[in-house]
Protein backbone atom coordinates (compact mmCIF):
# COMPACT_ATOMS: atom_id res chain seq x y z
CA UNK A 1 0.00 0.00 0.00
CA UNK A 2 3.09 2.27 -0.42
CA UNK A 3 1.22 4.61 -3.01
CA UNK A 4 -1.70 4.66 -0.99
CA UNK A 5 -2.33 6.74 2.36
CA UNK A 6 -3.08 4.85 5.26
CA UNK A 7 -5.94 5.58 7.57
CA UNK A 8 -5.66 2.73 10.68
CA UNK A 9 -3.94 -0.43 11.15
CA UNK A 10 -5.74 -2.72 13.89
CA UNK A 11 -2.46 -3.04 16.18
CA UNK A 12 1.23 -3.04 16.05
CA UNK A 13 2.29 -5.78 13.98
CA UNK A 14 3.15 -6.42 10.49
CA UNK A 15 0.32 -7.37 8.23
CA UNK A 16 0.34 -10.75 6.39
CA UNK A 17 -0.33 -12.17 2.80
CA UNK A 18 -3.82 -10.78 2.61
CA UNK A 19 -7.11 -13.49 2.74
CA UNK A 20 -9.25 -10.78 2.18
CA UNK A 21 -9.36 -7.73 0.09
CA UNK A 22 -12.34 -4.82 0.38
CA UNK A 23 -12.58 -1.75 -2.22
CA UNK A 24 -15.18 0.66 -1.62
CA UNK A 25 -15.61 3.82 -4.19
CA UNK A 26 -15.77 7.13 -1.92
CA UNK A 27 -17.44 10.26 -3.21
CA UNK A 28 -16.57 13.53 -1.97
CA UNK A 29 -14.34 11.89 0.93
CA UNK A 30 -17.30 10.05 1.90
CA UNK A 31 -19.02 6.43 1.63
CA UNK A 32 -21.86 6.47 0.18
CA UNK A 33 -23.02 2.91 0.99
CA UNK A 34 -21.33 2.65 4.26
CA UNK A 35 -23.94 0.31 6.27
CA UNK A 36 -24.63 -2.14 3.13
CA UNK A 37 -20.70 -2.38 3.04
CA UNK A 38 -20.16 -2.93 6.93
CA UNK A 39 -23.08 -5.33 6.71
CA UNK A 40 -21.52 -7.15 3.66
CA UNK A 41 -18.11 -7.49 5.57
CA UNK A 42 -19.67 -9.03 8.71
CA UNK A 43 -20.95 -11.69 6.02
CA UNK A 44 -17.60 -12.18 5.04
CA UNK A 45 -15.19 -15.64 6.12
CA UNK A 46 -11.17 -15.20 6.17
CA UNK A 47 -10.04 -19.35 6.64
CA UNK A 48 -13.27 -20.36 7.22
CA UNK A 49 -13.98 -18.21 10.37
CA UNK A 50 -16.81 -15.27 10.25
CA UNK A 51 -15.07 -11.76 10.25
CA UNK A 52 -14.86 -11.03 14.04
CA UNK A 53 -17.35 -8.26 15.21
CA UNK A 54 -14.57 -6.55 16.72
CA UNK A 55 -12.80 -5.98 12.93
CA UNK A 56 -16.11 -4.62 11.72
CA UNK A 57 -16.45 -2.22 14.33
CA UNK A 58 -12.92 -1.38 14.68
CA UNK A 59 -13.53 -0.37 10.77
CA UNK A 60 -16.75 1.44 11.04
CA UNK A 61 -14.58 3.39 13.60
CA UNK A 62 -12.00 4.35 11.30
CA UNK A 63 -14.38 5.35 8.49
CA UNK A 64 -16.38 7.95 10.84
CA UNK A 65 -12.72 9.20 12.73
CA UNK A 66 -10.22 9.46 9.97
CA UNK A 67 -11.63 9.22 6.43
CA UNK A 68 -12.21 12.56 5.87
CA UNK A 69 -8.63 13.58 6.44
CA UNK A 70 -7.36 10.53 4.98
CA UNK A 71 -9.39 10.82 1.91
CA UNK A 72 -8.71 14.30 1.10
CA UNK A 73 -5.88 14.14 -1.94
CA UNK A 74 -8.31 11.20 -3.26
CA UNK A 75 -12.18 12.09 -2.34
CA UNK A 76 -13.82 10.04 -5.03
CA UNK A 77 -11.23 7.59 -4.68
CA UNK A 78 -11.15 4.15 -3.46
CA UNK A 79 -11.40 2.91 0.24
CA UNK A 80 -9.11 -0.55 0.73
CA UNK A 81 -9.39 -3.06 3.76
CA UNK A 82 -6.99 -5.71 3.83
CA UNK A 83 -7.44 -8.30 5.83
CA UNK A 84 -4.68 -10.89 6.83
CA UNK A 85 -5.24 -14.71 7.77
CA UNK A 86 -4.82 -13.92 11.05
CA UNK A 87 -7.67 -11.73 10.94
CA UNK A 88 -5.70 -8.49 11.25
CA UNK A 89 -6.47 -5.88 8.82
CA UNK A 90 -5.11 -1.78 7.42
CA UNK A 91 -7.36 0.53 6.18
CA UNK A 92 -6.14 3.42 3.44
CA UNK A 93 -7.43 5.47 0.73
CA UNK A 94 -5.82 5.13 -2.74
CA UNK A 95 -6.60 6.96 -6.30
CA UNK A 96 -9.96 5.76 -8.36
CA UNK A 97 -9.17 4.12 -12.30
CA UNK A 98 -11.87 3.40 -14.44
CA UNK A 99 -12.42 -0.06 -15.98
CA UNK A 100 -10.44 -0.27 -19.23
CA UNK A 101 -13.33 -2.69 -21.02
CA UNK A 102 -17.11 -2.40 -20.31
CA UNK A 103 -18.18 -4.87 -23.05
CA UNK A 104 -19.79 -8.20 -22.08
CA UNK A 105 -17.30 -10.77 -22.21
CA UNK A 106 -15.10 -8.64 -20.14
CA UNK A 107 -17.68 -8.45 -17.42
CA UNK A 108 -18.33 -11.61 -17.32
CA UNK A 109 -14.63 -12.32 -16.81
CA UNK A 110 -14.74 -9.94 -13.96
CA UNK A 111 -17.35 -12.00 -12.61
CA UNK A 112 -16.38 -14.99 -12.89
CA UNK A 113 -12.57 -13.76 -11.01
CA UNK A 114 -15.13 -12.33 -8.49
CA UNK A 115 -17.15 -15.51 -8.24
CA UNK A 116 -13.80 -17.65 -7.47
CA UNK A 117 -13.22 -15.05 -4.40
CA UNK A 118 -16.36 -15.52 -2.98
CA UNK A 119 -16.15 -19.52 -2.86
CA UNK A 120 -13.75 -18.31 -0.22
CA UNK A 121 -14.88 -15.37 1.47
CA UNK A 122 -18.97 -15.81 0.98
CA UNK A 123 -19.20 -12.39 -0.68
CA UNK A 124 -18.44 -11.41 -4.27
CA UNK A 125 -17.72 -7.53 -4.73
CA UNK A 126 -18.40 -7.87 -8.88
CA UNK A 127 -21.36 -9.24 -9.87
CA UNK A 128 -23.00 -10.06 -13.62
CA UNK A 129 -26.68 -9.04 -14.09
CA UNK A 130 -28.73 -10.00 -17.55
CA UNK A 131 -31.80 -8.86 -18.25
CA UNK A 132 -34.31 -11.16 -20.26
CA UNK A 133 -37.81 -9.88 -21.30
CA UNK A 134 -37.96 -6.80 -18.27
CA UNK A 135 -36.48 -9.69 -15.60
CA UNK A 136 -33.42 -9.03 -14.24
CA UNK A 137 -31.08 -11.82 -13.26
CA UNK A 138 -28.74 -11.60 -10.72
CA UNK A 139 -25.86 -14.01 -11.03
CA UNK A 140 -25.45 -15.48 -7.45
CA UNK A 141 -24.43 -18.58 -6.55
CA UNK A 142 -26.43 -20.99 -3.83
CA UNK A 143 -24.82 -19.58 -0.25
CA UNK A 144 -23.43 -16.48 -1.37
CA UNK A 145 -24.34 -13.52 0.10
CA UNK A 146 -24.99 -9.82 -1.87
CA UNK A 147 -21.97 -7.25 -1.83
CA UNK A 148 -22.83 -3.28 -0.96
CA UNK A 149 -23.70 -2.35 -4.40
CA UNK A 150 -25.21 -5.87 -5.35
CA UNK A 151 -27.74 -5.47 -2.08
CA UNK A 152 -28.68 -1.71 -3.40
CA UNK A 153 -29.91 -3.14 -7.09
CA UNK A 154 -31.93 -5.84 -5.59
CA UNK A 155 -33.74 -3.17 -3.52
CA UNK A 156 -33.93 -0.83 -6.43
CA UNK A 157 -35.72 -3.56 -8.49
CA UNK A 158 -37.59 -3.83 -5.44
CA UNK A 159 -38.65 -0.21 -5.25
CA UNK A 160 -38.87 -0.18 -9.10
CA UNK A 161 -41.41 -3.44 -9.39
CA UNK A 162 -38.67 -4.59 -11.37
CA UNK A 163 -38.91 -8.69 -11.42
CA UNK A 164 -35.62 -10.31 -9.69
CA UNK A 165 -34.56 -14.20 -10.16
CA UNK A 166 -31.11 -15.66 -9.05
CA UNK A 167 -29.52 -17.19 -11.59
CA UNK A 168 -26.35 -20.03 -11.04
CA UNK A 169 -23.39 -19.58 -13.66
CA UNK A 170 -24.77 -17.02 -15.11
CA UNK A 171 -20.99 -15.70 -16.61
CA UNK A 172 -20.49 -19.09 -17.94
CA UNK A 173 -23.54 -18.53 -19.86
CA UNK A 174 -22.61 -15.16 -21.35
CA UNK A 175 -19.08 -16.20 -22.07
CA UNK A 176 -21.00 -19.22 -24.06
CA UNK A 177 -24.00 -17.07 -25.65
CA UNK A 178 -25.57 -13.71 -25.41
CA UNK A 179 -28.59 -14.74 -27.78
CA UNK A 180 -31.87 -13.82 -25.66
CA UNK A 181 -30.19 -11.24 -23.41
CA UNK A 182 -31.66 -7.73 -23.91
CA UNK A 183 -29.26 -5.85 -21.78
CA UNK A 184 -26.18 -6.84 -19.38
CA UNK A 185 -24.88 -4.82 -15.85
CA UNK A 186 -21.80 -5.92 -13.19
CA UNK A 187 -22.45 -4.75 -9.94
CA UNK A 188 -19.11 -3.17 -7.83
CA UNK A 189 -18.03 -1.90 -4.98
CA UNK A 190 -15.05 -0.03 -6.60
CA UNK A 191 -16.91 0.80 -9.79
CA UNK A 192 -20.82 1.28 -9.05
CA UNK A 193 -23.40 0.13 -11.64
CA UNK A 194 -21.86 -0.61 -14.68
CA UNK A 195 -23.56 -1.35 -18.27
CA UNK A 196 -22.46 -3.30 -20.51
CA UNK A 197 -20.97 -1.13 -23.61
CA UNK A 198 -22.52 -3.69 -25.94
CA UNK A 199 -25.45 -4.43 -24.35
CA UNK A 200 -26.97 -1.36 -22.95
CA UNK A 201 -30.43 -0.42 -22.05
CA UNK A 202 -33.06 1.44 -20.54
CA UNK A 203 -33.48 -0.72 -17.28
CA UNK A 204 -29.44 -1.41 -16.92
CA UNK A 205 -29.37 2.76 -17.59
CA UNK A 206 -31.85 3.56 -14.64
CA UNK A 207 -30.16 1.69 -12.70
CA UNK A 208 -26.99 2.75 -12.86
CA UNK A 209 -28.14 5.84 -12.77
CA UNK A 210 -29.74 5.70 -9.90
CA UNK A 211 -26.45 4.62 -8.32
CA UNK A 212 -25.01 8.22 -9.62
CA UNK A 213 -27.33 9.67 -7.93
CA UNK A 214 -26.52 8.64 -5.04
CA UNK A 215 -23.10 9.45 -5.12
CA UNK A 216 -24.00 12.98 -6.75
CA UNK A 217 -26.17 13.65 -2.80
CA UNK A 218 -22.87 12.73 -1.22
Amino acid sequence: MADEQVLALESNFVLGDPALVCRWRLASAKLPLETRHLKALRERTVNGARVSTQLVAWAKQHIEWTLGDGAAANPDGVLMIVVDGAGQAAMSVGPYEPLASRGCHALARRATSSLREARTTGVAPEMLWVIRDGTLYQGIEEGMRSSGVASLVRDLAKTLGIPLVRESGLPDVVRRSRAGIDEMLLTSDEHGVVVASDKGGPMARRLAESYLTLLAKV
